[in-house]
Formats: structure tokens, sequence, C-alpha cells
């Protein structure tokens, strides 16, 4: 498995931080080594949040990705603030319902979901996050479906465990 140094960005309040941690543990139960690194303004939602998730063979020797390989962004001004720091032929997963630019940059791979549309068909928006981070597990390979799965059982609310699912295998399915 190649590293990826991924930064997940958006509102306070959609998850960010919950997707980045997630992909995280996963990465831990995979025997890799982790970093998660949360950033949030100091409003409790509306304001801006992202997290960098490093997931790698070797030690993380800094958890600060100045260079993404993948970037997802649930919204317009981290699409903004984020867009240059992918590496070229990198990633940019975005949320297609709330992201209203496309992006500027032709040496990169885009994948446009609507995340919202899809959680709000299973139930719920507050489950966008997990719609985009299964398009993400998915096109990279960075952990399999089945670990990471694991790790939401594990470290994640049981309550949410069956729609988080679901949502995760809705995103993975716009990219196969």
């Amino acid at each position: 498995m190649a590293a990826q140094q991924i930064i997940f960005a958006g509102f306070g309040g959609q998850g960010i931080l919950s997707m980045g941690k997630f992909l995280a543990y996963a990465g831990m139960d995979a025997d890799l080594n982790v970093s998660w690194l949360p950033s949030y303004g100091p409003e409790m939602r509306g304001g801006t949040a992202n997290c960098s998730v490093i997931v790698q063979d070797e030690p993380v020797g800094s958890p600060i990705v100045t260079k993404a390989d993948t970037v997802v962004v649930m919204n317009r001004p981290s699409l903004d603030k984020f867009e240059d720091t992918i590496m070229p032929g990198g990633l940019l997963i975005m949320d297609a319902d709330l992201v209203d630019r496309a992006p500027v940059r032709t040496d990169i791979e885009v994948i446009s979901v609507p995340a919202q549309t899809v959680a709000a068909e299973i139930g719920s928006k507050t489950i966008a996050n997990m719609v985009l981070l299964g398009a993400l597990v998915a096109k990279t390979g960075i952990v399999s479906m089945d670990t990471l799965l694991g790790s939401l059982k594990a470290h994640g609310k049981e309550k949410f465990y069956e729609s988080n699912k679901l949502a995760l295998e809705k995103g993975a399915s716009y990219v196969k």
C-alpha cells in the first residue's frame, strides 16, 4: 500500500474530524502507522474544520500535511483553501451538493459525489461525511472496506453503525 497524506475539510458540524478519525483508527487496525491532526476555528458549528491524516508503512515523521495525496472537501471555502495543496496527479473528492464550482486544476483526478442527496436518501444528511469516506477508501484502497467497517463498529456509536455502513457502501459505488 502506498502512503497517503489526506486533508479532510468543511464546516464544523459536518463530521470532518470524525471522518479523519475513523480512517486513522482503520489504519491502526490494519497495523499501519497513522497520525490524525485536527484543526478547527473557535466556533462550535458553522466555522471551518479540517484534519490531516497520514497512513503509511513507515513511522510518521510529522503530522502536518503540506502536500496532500488526497483532499476531501465538503464546502466551497474548503475547495478554495486546499485545492492548491494537492500533489500533481493527486485526488480531490468533493460534495457536489455543497461545492458550487469546479476545480481550477487539470492535473488532478476529481470525484464529485452528491453526498448530501445520497445521505438524505439513506435517512440523514449528517452521514454525508461517510458517503465521501466510502468513495475515498474505494478509490485509494488505503485500507479495506472491511477494516474500515470493523473500526466503525469498534470506535463508533452502535446506533449509527448500519446507516454509516450503508453510507460508506453508497459512496464506494460512485467510484466503481
